[in-house]
């Protein structure tokens, strides 16, 4: 179907594009089978892109040629002489008698012939290649100008923190949030994780947010004294999850209690003024028979997760919060990722800038 609406088009105009299709299509697939290693089938195919662009340039050279030296017909017989000519018109004068004049009637004139103009070729082929060129230009750039449907879909399905009368919260806190100063609730450490460019900051702008939650409980074996409320936002590539423990343990003793785990490549820094700790880990991973049976299957090892744990305040003066970045389907992200997210995250926490 293409070929046939190509061949519809004047001579002028589809020529000028054949080569200038050909040309293109036929240096890119050179440059990559000699740049990128493709192969010599590459190669092949650009060398006859090359070789039919070649040929359709000679024929455009010879019809501008034979343009170029067209001239109009002549009405005078070529091999007649201007002395022949006038010794045979004066033959004919002294062979004829002379006769009288006989009245004519004025001629009527002629009708008068409007000039046929003859297209521009060069007019022709500049138009055909500009009108590729605005083409082109419209399908690279119509993208970044357009919206995109992508995107308003994505935004009204990306799920947002659940509220308080969603998560059963709103009723009462447990006691420890109240006798704690400047404890947040899971539903503030939400609002906080759940960002519109926390995608970005993971690598995957594209993807939007599955899941959100966020709970205000309490440290497990501490009588529920200790506020320790938590945040989890999924998205398809990474799950990113934030915990504050508000306790009394400094960093430094965090690392020292890390010497008794399974934690590996510990890391010591700074972020934001406060004392830090990178650690690796692996998820606990839990099956639930929803078959009927009473219980479940066994706990295993989960996915390896990646923690930055950051102090509460600049001074250490006990609680941390840990950010965990872990990924089903794919490897962990460099640890400068999460120390971005941090450092994006952690100021928007309410009392998350003590």
């Amino acid at each position: 179907m293409l070929g046939f609406l190509v061949r519809l088009l004047p001579f002028w105009v589809r020529e000028p594009l054949l080569i200038l299709v050909g040309s293109v299509f036929g240096v890119r697939i050179m440059y990559m089978a000699v740049f990128d290693g493709e192969g010599w089938v590459p190669a092949a195919i650009g060398a006859a892109f090359l070789l039919a662009t070649a040929l359709r340039v000679r024929i455009v050279v010879k019809a501008l040629r034979a343009r170029r030296h067209r001239s109009p017909a002549s009405g005078a017989d070529d091999g007649a002489t201007p002395a022949a000519t006038a010794s045979r018109t004066q033959t004919q004068t002294q062979t004829q008698p002379p006769s009288r004049p006989q009245p004519q009637a004025p001629a009527a004139p002629r009708p008068a012939v409007p000039a046929v103009k003859e297209p521009n070729a060069w007019g022709q082929a500049a138009a055909a290649v500009g009108l590729f060129v605005a083409l082109g230009a419209a399908l690279w750039l119509g993208p970044k100008f357009l919206p995109s449907d992508e995107v308003g879909a994505g935004a009204e399905e990306a799920v947002s923190c659940p509220g308080a009368e969603e998560t059963g919260e709103g009723e009462e806190l447990p006691r420890a949030y109240r006798t704690t100063p400047g404890a947040v609730t899971g539903e503030e450490l939400c609002e906080a994780l759940n960002r519109p460019d926390l995608p970005g900051l993971l690598g995957t702008p594209t993807e939007i947010a599955t899941s959100a939650s966020g709970s205000s409980g309490t440290a497990p074996l501490t009588g529920e004294k200790i506020a320790q409320p938590e945040a989890r936002v999924g998205f398809d590539t990474y799950t990113v999850d934030v915990l504050a423990t508000y306790n009394k343990l400094t960093i430094d003793q965090y690392a020292n209690l890390m010497k008794y785990g399974d934690e590996t490549d510990v890391k010591r820094l700074t972020i934001l003024g406060r004392p830090a700790i990178l650690s690796s880990d692996h998820m606990m991973s839990i099956q639930i028979d929803l078959g009927g049976s009473a219980s479940g299957g066994p706990v295993g090892q989960g996915p390896l997760a990646r923690t930055l744990t950051v102090a509460l305040d600049a001074k250490d003066g006990g609680g941390y919060y840990d950010f965990t970045v872990w990924s089903e389907s794919a490897g962990l992200p460099d640890d400068s990722v999460l120390v971005d997210v941090v450092e994006t995250v952690l100021p928007a926490i309410p009392h998350g800038n003590a």
